[in-house]
């Protein structure tokens, strides 16, 4: 990238610490005390909900569709080093306290990627600090932000590979590595701190797109092989597995080839980072989540936004968790998903299964696929 010119997400990043620089000064017991008194205030006018985790339908789920069990979400934390920058440090802790206050507490939680903004061993030790508070047991999975410093090294060695499966209360758990991109560094004589701050730039011309890969691909075949077509199937991946907006890098390459190798299973859902919005999709018989940043909001692309999208309105600059928050996901006894936004500062959103099951008919019950093995 010309020296010239600056990303996206670097002019966000000038813009938003020009507004809460002064924040900075600010110990974590005198924020929280200030973020109380703020919530109290709002709440007295009737601004926000009571509790961050109410449920808000959007839309019925089939009667008697009850939840199996509950995880919760913490995703894009992109820690910097606390003397750098600490307001993404307290928000990352916000969410850590959303999380343990929950009652009861959600059967595990996952991490969804970005846990630093340049890969640094002093970034990611600083989230795996963090998240050794967490109550619940905590499933990692890696962000581009997390990968390109040393491609990988240094997460693998706090938090193993970067791709597994589990299986849990009759459902099968993949965590896929989404975020590989084709060697655009060595030709161009790249030290890895270069190819890193390349990365970060998503509009950029230099990087190529996320790809799971031809190895990531067999990968899942080959896990999956093992799976009984009619188990529930929820896969966790940074990028979203499909088409959004290519300029931002909101993309994965090879997204129909990955969806090929899900489409024989009865019941799919996906949940993904990487984006920091409320964004909902489905395609053939896969749905798709996006989760909440901790760190800020994106602004929805110009093109390609899915039409099941409940959209957010524009973030306010001047508050620092407007757009941002956490949010969990209740599975169903019927394999579907219901997926909860967090969202601070704004009344939390629940997208049902039964709304995202009939292409966005309120009034419609989930539909059952019958398997086509």
């Amino acid at each position: 990238m010309s020296k010239g010119v600056r990303s996206i997400e670097t002019r966000h990043y000038e813009e938003r610490d020009a507004f809460f620089a002064g924040l900075r000064q600010v110990s974590r017991r005198s924020f929280m005390k200030l973020a109380g008194l703020s919530a109290g205030l709002a709440m007295a006018k009737g601004l926000v909900t009571p509790h961050g985790f109410q449920l808000v339908r959007v839309a019925g789920a089939a009667e008697g569709d009850q939840p199996s069990f509950t995880f919760a979400y913490v995703s894009d934390t992109h820690l910097y080093p606390p003397s750098l920058n600490d307001r993404f440090v307290r928000a990352a802790l916000k969410a850590v306290d959303d999380v343990n206050a929950l009652d009861p507490q959600p059967d595990f939680v996952l991490f969804g990627g970005d846990l630093a903004q340049l890969g640094r061993k002093e970034e990611l030790d600083l989230g795996r600090q963090i998240l050794k508070t967490v109550k619940a047991p905590v499933h990692m999975m890696v962000g581009e932000h997390d990968w390109f410093l040393d491609l990988g090294e240094y997460w693998r060695e706090l938090f193993g590979p970067a791709q597994y499966s589990f299986e849990h209360k009759g459902v099968h758990f993949v965590t896929l590595m989404s975020v590989q991109e084709r060697d655009f560094w060595t030709a161009r004589g790249m030290t890895p701190a270069e190819r890193m701050q390349t990365v970060a730039g998503l509009d950029n011309g230099v990087q190529s797109r996320f790809e799971v890969g031809e190895a990531g691909r067999q990968w899942l075949k080959d896990d999956l092989a093992k799976v009984d077509k009619k188990t529930p199937l929820v896969v966790f991946s940074h990028s979203p597995l499909y088409k959004y907006y290519r300029p931002w890098n909101f993309w994965t390459e090879d997204a129909e080839e990955v969806q090929a190798v899900l489409k024989p299973f009865r019941h799919v859902t996906v949940i993904h980072g990487h984006t920091h919005q409320l964004l909902t999709n489905r395609i053939d018989d896969i749905s798709f989540h996006g989760m909440l940043s901790t760190a800020w909001p994106w602004p929805y692309a110009p093109e390609g936004l899915p039409k099941l999208t409940i959209q957010m309105n524009r973030a306010d600059p001047f508050d620092q968790f407007d757009g941002c928050g956490d949010g969990a996901v209740d599975v169903l006894a019927s394999g579907l998903v219901n997926k909860l936004y967090n969202l601070w500062d704004r009344n939390p959103v629940t997208v049902r299964a039964g709304y995202v099951a009939s292409n966005g008919r309120q009034d419609a019950p989930p539909r059952t696929k019958l398997p086509s093995y």
